[in-house]
């Protein structure tokens, strides 16, 4: 019976059962047939139609629209058992369970991925159907003694517990299995390693030499076992309803058979066990089916911790490659301050993974010269890293042969825009000092204006009206420079704004207002002031985790 589940919003678990006519309207208006008191739903929103036994949805111009499976609806579309429908905030789960007599989806005799199946279930249930219409009352071939599939079904247990590799131990399980069933002619077990990926043998064996020419499956079989996540028991395949006479199933010969899905502890079909007879006189049993089960439960509990591992294993090895990125980019950086007479720095980096996108360096150029750069790349990890390694080679190329500091800014925008790095953007301060007459010559691409103090602790924001654009947003850009003469006592706070929205337990920001504070309090000398700035943002967060990268530069002429 076909019915439509709240799972969120309005009445979670209100269910609308789907009988006695073919259309049902969805909508805000009491006229509805399912009515949803939400102000965005349109009054009659979407219509389902039944169309010989298959359910079809069709919006009806809502002003909100419907998604299945969040894919809009354009004009109609149709549902499967386990579909997702939202309309506006109410999310529907449709079910439509197959009837154990519905027809098959159209056989092939080669091995194809069924679709996917609806997560609706997290254990194999039994399902057997029994045809004696053609018995002729000889004697049926029973399965292994009681001790010998006791003795089997430890073995199994013990190979799937011993190992997480699936390659090496399903197989093993496969000739456990012909230990259980000695009427068996052929086994398979047949996984599925990604969610939406095709299905793929992992083991398979016949009992006969002859038989291993005929060795494909039937993709019939497969998809009742995975889509319904039952286990299957049949009589006599030929004849059995719900295969429907598929062609696979009569070019095989497959007569009786036990087919087992194997369930993940999320719900999911990762595959199925497979094992038939081509004898008539040779069926299986219910209680053959119910072994057959158990292991599968037992592979598929296999299955997930071989998953698990792997994933482990990957999780390993991304964070080796993190800390050697990690290594990489502080290699990067500068090891020491630029010795200038006359002058003091002070530098503070951290990302807020093991690699970021924050940036500085300290560029000697001609004529004793030197250039303080910070940057910022939107967003954070290992591609904002990549971006700004690539960036910082650009930045001393053109700071060095570029001795106008606002036109080396739009080289370097221009060799970044023109890569198009999916709408990354960069800021940036460049501020290019000379030291034999201290002018200060600052440009600036969409970056917070530095905090210059003086010596008589006034706090300035330097450069404001002359910053441009970020780098990367305009390839062509033509920026301004702002420029003054460093005074004795002048000292220049540069920063990211993983200092000013540097956050504590209570989400609170520390705020540009409050790093001005922290930069103009005046018992704090040139020297101390950079760690000073440090130590009360980090009294600030407290164990709040770091949610960005921070990058602090200072510098500044001598008193």
């Amino acid at each position: 019976m076909a019915s439509l589940k709240i799972l969120q919003g309005a009445t979670p678990g209100q269910t609308f059962d789907l009988v006695d006519r073919q259309r049902w309207v969805v909508g805000r208006s009491p006229e509805c047939d399912v009515v949803l008191d939400v102000a965005a739903v349109s009054r009659r929103h979407v219509i389902l139609n039944e169309e010989d036994g298959e359910f079809f949805v069709e919006d009806l111009g809502s002003r909100n629209g419907t998604l299945i499976n969040n894919q809009p609806v354009h004009q109609r579309a149709l549902l499967r058992d386990g579909d997702k429908m939202l309309i506006c905030d109410v999310l529907f789960e449709f079910r439509n369970p197959p009837s154990l007599l519905s027809s098959a989806a159209p056989a092939s005799p080669s091995l194809l991925a069924p679709s996917q199946p609806p997560a609706d279930a997290n254990t194999s249930t039994i399902m057997s159907t029994l045809d004696l219409s053609q018995d002729d009352g000889a004697a049926w071939r029973s399965s292994a003694k009681p001790a010998a599939q006791l003795e089997a079904m430890v073995e199994i247990s013990n190979n799937l517990g011993n190992t997480l590799s699936v390659q090496e131990i399903l197989p093993k399980t496969l000739e456990s299995l012909f230990k259980i069933f000695v009427q068996a002619d052929r086994g398979f077990i047949i996984t599925r390693p990604q969610a939406d990926g095709p299905l793929v043998p992992v083991a398979s064996k016949a009992r006969r030499e002859d038989h291993e020419d005929n060795m494909r499956i039937s993709r019939t079989i497969v998809e009742q076992a995975m889509h319904g996540k039952k286990a299957i028991l049949t009589a006599d395949a030929t004849t059995d309803a719900r295969f429907e006479m598929a062609q696979s199933i009569t070019d095989f010969q497959i007569r009786s058979l036990i087919c087992a899905p194997m369930i993940s502890s999320r719900g999911d079909s990762l595959g199925v066990i497979q094992i038939d007879t081509l004898n008539q006189r040779s069926r299986f049993t219910e209680q053959d089916l119910q072994v057959l089960a158990g292991v599968a439960n037992q592979a598929a509990i296999a299955l997930d911790n071989a998953q698990m591992h792997e994933e482990a294993l990957q999780q390993q090895a991304l964070q080796r490659d993190l800390e050697v990125a990690n290594q990489m980019q502080h290699a990067l950086l500068p090891t020491t301050s630029p010795q200038v007479s006359g002058y003091h720095f002070f530098e503070f980096y951290e990302a807020a993974y093991q690699v970021g996108g924050d940036y500085y360096d300290y560029v000697l150029l001609p004529e004793d010269r030197f250039a303080v750069v910070v940057g910022d790349v939107a967003g954070k990890g290992v591609s904002a890293a990549i971006l700004m390694a690539k960036l910082s080679s650009d930045v001393r190329f053109w700071l060095a042969r570029e001795p106008d500091t606002a036109l080396a800014l739009e080289k370097i925008n221009q060799a970044f825009s023109r890569h198009q790095w999916d709408d990354r953007f960069v800021t940036m301060v460049v501020a290019v000092v000379d030291p034999h007459n201290h002018q200060l010559t600052l440009a600036n691409a969409g970056h917070m204006p530095p905090m210059l103090r003086n010596a008589a602790g006034q706090v300035l924001e330097i450069g404001g009206e002359q910053a441009g654009l970020p780098i990367g947003v305009i390839e062509d850009y033509q920026f301004a420079a702002y420029q003054r003469t460093l005074e004795p006592g002048d000292f220049v706070t540069v920063f990211t704004d993983g200092f000013s929205e540097a956050m504590n337990s209570r989400r609170e920001i520390y705020s540009i207002e409050r790093l001005r504070e922290v930069v103009g309090d005046s018992r704090i000398g040139p020297h101390e002031l950079g760690q000073h700035v440090l130590s009360d943002v980090r009294r600030f967060a407290g164990n709040f985790p770091q949610s960005d990268d921070m990058c602090l530069v200072c510098f500044g002429r001598e008193a």
